[in-house]
């Protein structure tokens, strides 16, 4: 499983993210990992955290973490 077991994975985009070219990251979760690639390189490279790791990512995100909180 070269490809990390990604490749017939069900990749999402942000609902932020338009369909013109932009600067975009897609996710799929496939058995307990994230998937994370560039969404302009589909056949690109992928990189895979725990899922537990994208959990805390996505809280921290919610919460603003990376601003200081609110």
């Amino acid at each position: 499983m070269g490809d990390g077991g990604f490749s017939d994975a069900v990749w999402h985009r942000s609902s932020y993210s338009d369909n013109n070219g932009g600067q975009c990251v897609e996710v799929a979760l496939v058995r307990g990992l994230a998937g994370l690639r560039d969404s302009k390189v589909s056949g690109g490279p992928v990189l895979v955290v725990g899922s537990g790791a994208w959990g805390a990512f996505v809280r921290a995100a919610i919460r603003r973490e990376w601003e200081g909180g609110s």
